[in-house]
C-alpha cells in the first residue's frame, strides 16, 4: 500500500502502513508511530490521515501516535457496497482501540471525526484522559453552507463530487487561509482519483442529519446527550476562525457545552487549522497532552 505513494508524498508522510480488517473483511488503514501514552486521531471529510503528519512527527517522540483512515477516505479499502454511516465508522474506531486495548489514551477530532472520536471518548471513558476538539461538531446543527447542502444533493451534488472532484478540490482553497502548495494540495487528492475512490467523500455529506428521519440523526443525538459525561475531562478547543464550515457559532456551543475547555482561537486560521495555524498550534497541543 504505502509503496504505491509518489515519491514527493513519502517525504511528507514517511510512515509505515497498518492493517485493521473490519467485521466486513475490509482493509482500514492507520499510521502507528512512537511510544509512550497513545494519542488517536480522528480525521473529517474530505481529507485522510495526512492531515495530522506533522503532529505525529512532533509527539512521536512522546507519544504513541495512531491515525486512522476511515474506511473510503486515504489509504483504506474503498468498498462500492459498503453503508458509510456514523455507526459503521464509529465501530471501526473501536474495533481499532480494541486491537490496539490501550490502558489510557488521548483523542483529536477534526470535522466528521468529532462525532467518531467523541463517541469513542465516551465509550472509553474511564480511558480517555484528554480530549483535542478542531473545527466540527459532535451535536445537532441547523447551520449548513450553500456548499454543503448542494453537496447533499443526488444531482448535482454526486455528480460534482464523485464526477468532477469538486469537493475535495475545493476543499484545498477554501479551508485554508495560507495557500497550500501544490504537492500538498496533490496529497491531500492523491487517495480521491477516480469515481470510484470517492464514494466516502459522496457518503460522508450525504450522512450528515438534517433531519430527524435521517438515518444517523439519532445516533448523533445519543452522542450529543453523553457529552456531559465527559465534562471533568481536560479539554482543549483549538479553532480556526475563520472556518466558512464550523464557524464560531459551533466554537461557542462547544465553549456552552465544556465552560472548563481551554479555548485556543486561531484569528487567522481556517477549517484546515493544522494547516494555517502549523507549529503553534502542534506545540499547544503538546504542551496540553503533557500537562
Amino acid at each position: 500500500m504505502e509503496n504505491d505513494l509518489p515519491v514527493g508524498l513519502k517525504k511528507e508522510y514517511p510512515f509505515e502502513a497498518h492493517i485493521l480488517k473490519t467485521a466486513e473483511g475490509h482493509r482500514l488503514h492507520y499510521v502507528d508511530e512512537g511510544n509512550g501514552e497513545c494519542v488517536f486521531m480522528f480525521h473529517g471529510n474530505p481529507t485522510w490521515s495526512f492531515y495530522y503528519r506533522r503532529l505525529i512527527g512532533h509527539l512521536r517522540e512522546n507519544f504513541r501516535c495512531i491515525a486512522l483512515d476511515h474506511i473510503g477516505c486515504g489509504l483504506s479499502d474503498k468498498p462500492q457496497r459498503y453503508s458509510y454511516c456514523l455507526d459503521n465508522h464509529i465501530a471501526n474506531a473501536s474495533a481499532l482501540i480494541e486491537k490496539i486495548q490501550p490502558s489510557t489514551f488521548h483523542v483529536i477530532v477534526h470535522d466528521w471525526g468529532c462525532p467518531v472520536g467523541m463517541a469513542i471518548a465516551e465509550l472509553y471513558t474511564d480511558r480517555v484522559q484528554r480530549i483535542i476538539i478542531t473545527n466540527g461538531a459532535a451535536f445537532a446543527s441547523r447551520h449548513i453552507p450553500w456548499q454543503i447542502a448542494l453537496a447533499k444533493t443526488i444531482f448535482p451534488g454526486t455528480f460534482l463530487i464523485k464526477g468532477l472532484n469538486i469537493f475535495a478540490r475545493s476543499a484545498t482553497y477554501s479551508c485554508v487561509q495560507k495557500p497550500l502548495s501544490e504537492e500538498i494540495r496533490k496529497a491531500y487528492l492523491f487517495p480521491y482519483d477516480s469515481w470510484a475512490n470517492r464514494v466516502a467523500i459522496d457518503a460522508f455529506v450525504k450522512d450528515i442529519p438534517m433531519r430527524a428521519s435521517h438515518k444517523t440523526w439519532k445516533t448523533l443525538q445519543a452522542i450529543e446527550r453523553q457529552l456531559p459525561t465527559l465534562e471533568e475531562k481536560p479539554i482543549l478547543l483549538a479553532w480556526g476562525m475563520k472556518d466558512f464550515c464550523f464557524t464560531e457559532t459551533f466554537f461557542k456551543e462547544w465553549q456552552k457545552i465544556f465552560p472548563q475547555a481551554q479555548a485556543l482561537p486561531f484569528s487567522d486560521a481556517g477549517h484546515y487549522v493544522l494547516e494555517d495555524a502549523g507549529p503553534a498550534l502542534v506545540e499547544n497541543i503538546q504542551n496540553f497532552l503533557m500537562a
